[in-house]
């Protein structure tokens, strides 16, 4: 019977040792790459959308929404516990999206938006191939650049040359990391632009068999500190499938040393942010 006891206590102090390692939260999330448009504030109350990040370990967001009124609710909700980074979106509904570049009116837009003084991007933006040549799409990489703002944009490849083409200095996160762009051209944009970052969501060529790939294993492991994660909630189906989208970015960040999945899951995003803007950035006008 002592002996019993004695394995059982035993097994008793084995376990309650594995408690604190089995109890420990998820390495946190920055989801960088976040809408509360108008049909999700219809469907999801910031309360509700509140309790999606908090049970995802989400503690910080990049928000970008149609219209801008999305964001500046959630921005609201900014506490202890989450970050929030608000973006500017250069549209004032869907219809926008199509003709915002040529538009002088954006600049009335995104110049009254930023008055308000708590923005620290410009986007999401969509522009495609020589529709980036134009001079509003000039006139706001300057205004961004200018403000130390980042344009989050949702481009081609040629597009993203043109943007850069207007101003080298201005600070480009790539949404999706182009869609559809393989690992191999990724590599080569990233060695041409210093100041870019890759955004992830919908890159559901980065796995087989839910493990990531040789090529985007390596592409992450040579520019740890270059890409973020998000889940582009941009439809209410995302907001749907907020936990299944996370849960597929910690199972291939799983796959990846400890520092550099921490690094894509939450630093290189808050690294990004944690600085406060110059004042003279600030206040500088285009």
């Amino acid at each position: 019977m002592k002996r019993i006891r004695r394995s059982f206590g035993c097994c008793a102090i084995a376990v309650w040792t594995a408690l604190p390692a089995l109890a420990e939260p998820p390495v946190p999330i920055f989801d960088a790459h976040l809408h509360y448009n108008a049909e999700a504030v219809a469907a999801y109350s910031v309360p509700v959308v509140l309790d999606i990040l908090r049970r995802n370990n989400v503690r910080a967001i990049l928000v970008t929404s149609t219209p801008n009124e999305g964001t500046r609710m959630l921005l609201a909700a900014t506490s202890a516990d989450l970050n929030v980074v608000p973006f500017v979106r250069p549209y004032r509904s869907d219809a926008d999206r199509a003709n915002w570049f040529r538009d002088p009116g954006t600049l009335t837009l995104l110049e009254a938006e930023l008055g308000r003084g708590a923005y620290r991007g410009v986007g999401e933006f969509h522009v495609f191939g020589d529709d980036a040549a134009g001079e509003v799409i000039e006139r706001v990489v300057d205004l961004a650049t200018a403000r130390e703002l980042y344009l989050h944009a949702h481009c081609d490849e040629r597009a993203l040359e043109l943007i850069l083409r207007h101003n080298a200095a201005a600070r480009v996160i790539w949404a999706h990391s182009g869609f559809s762009v393989p690992p191999e051209r990724l590599e080569r944009a990233l060695e041409r632009y210093p100041a870019l970052r890759g955004e992830l969501s919908y890159r559901y060529d980065m796995t087989s068999s839910g493990r990531l790939t040789a090529a985007w294993r390596r592409l992450l492991l040579r520019f740890p500190d270059r890409f973020v994660i998000g889940s582009d909630t941009w439809v209410n189906e995302r907001w749907e499938r907020y936990d299944e989208i996370i849960a597929w970015y910690r199972g291939w960040l799983a796959d990846l040393p400890e520092d550099v999945a921490k690094a894509i899951a939450w630093s290189n995003a808050e690294a990004m942010f944690s600085a406060p803007m110059t004042r003279r950035a600030a206040t500088q006008q285009p």
